[in-house]
Parts: structure tokens; sequence; C-alpha cells
């Protein structure tokens, strides 16, 4: 079955279609959510919601790309988790000590390479953690997960402008933490002042 067939078989109550759905985005939408959220356990629960959500929802779909509608649902699930976790005080340390969403996966690295590659990758969590939600949202949607500026618009309600805008804005914080830590990037990455 073709992505409109499964749509509209869900939309008629095919609880399997839906989770055909599911299988086809769910790895996308958890990696948004891990990247917007930066822990584990939210970035579950926000991609489990985003689904329940979804799946509530699909009678309202009018059209155009599922992709850029599901990942609206899933954007604001992120947005759902910040604001309760501002609430909350946010993870306790042993949540994010136990995380390891952001460690380097392969074995065929030096250690060295591995510890380089692990305080790269946290500088990196860190710089995109440090941007807004709004700003978060746009960079990951764009230049994480591939999404052309008019999917992104679709996914956080805002217009191409303005997803041009805030991915530029993003991608400008992002280069001036690392210009400040250019030791950090291999010798052809680093900016020279």
């Amino acid at each position: 079955m073709n992505e409109q067939d499964l749509i509209q078989n869900s939309r008629d109550g095919d609880l399997e279609s839906f989770n055909q759905l599911v299988e086809i985005y769910q790895r996308q939408m958890y990696n948004l959510a891990l990247r917007m959220l930066g822990s584990v356990a939210p970035a579950e629960d926000a991609t489990q919601e985003a689904f329940l959500s979804a799946f509530r929802n699909i009678g309202k779909y009018r059209g155009g790309s599922f992709r850029g509608w599901l990942f609206r649902i899933a954007t604001n699930a992120c947005y759902d988790q910040m604001r309760a976790s501002k609430r909350h005080g946010g993870p306790s340390l042993e949540a994010l000590l136990e995380d390891s969403a952001w460690e380097p996966r392969s074995a065929e690295k030096s250690p060295e390479d591995q510890a380089m590659n692990a305080e790269l990758a946290a500088e990196l969590s860190a710089a995109i953690d440090a941007l807004s939600a709004d700003h978060r949202a746009v960079l990951v949607l764009a230049d994480v997960e591939g999404f052309s500026y008019e999917e992104v618009a679709q996914a956080t309600g805002c217009s191409v402008g303005t997803v041009k805008s805030r991915l530029s804005r993003a991608r400008g914080r992002v280069r001036d933490h690392f210009a400040e830590r250019r030791e950090l990037l291999p010798a052809s990455l680093r900016l020279e002042k």
C-alpha cells in the first residue's frame, strides 16, 4: 500500500494502516524529539504523545504534506515537554548521567578519537540546547532531518521567510559557539580569525 492508501485507511479507523505509518516515521520523529529535547526519556514521551495525537486527529488531516502535518504535531509535543520540564525543574542529574544519546557508537575508533568525538558531540548538543525552542526546531528539522523550507514552515506553523530567518540565526549561533571553541573542531573545519 502507498502512503495515501495508508492515510485513508487510518482515517477510516484501520489501526494496522496507522501502525504502518508509525513504522515509516517513528525514527525521524524520535530523532527530532531527541535533538529538540536533548534527553532520551522526554524524547520517547514526546514521540509517543505525537503519534497518539496524530491517531486521534487524523480525521482532521486535509491533504498536503502528511510528513509536514505529522512533524507539526511532533514539534508541538516537544514544546509541551519543554513547558512541562520548566514547570517541574527539568530532568534529574541521575537521568542526565544515564542518558547516553550523544555517545559515539563506533568501536573502530581509538579511545582518543572516541573521547574527542564525545566532546565534540557534547558541545554540539550544548550549542543546539542553547538555542531558543523556535530556532532549535527549525535547525533540527532543516539540517538534521533534511526537511525543505516549505516542510519546516508547515511543521512549525510559520512562513517560509520566518523559517529562513530563524535558520540563519540558529546556524549563526551554532557557528559562534564553535568559533569560541575552535580547538574541538578537526583542523579542516576550524574557522580562522
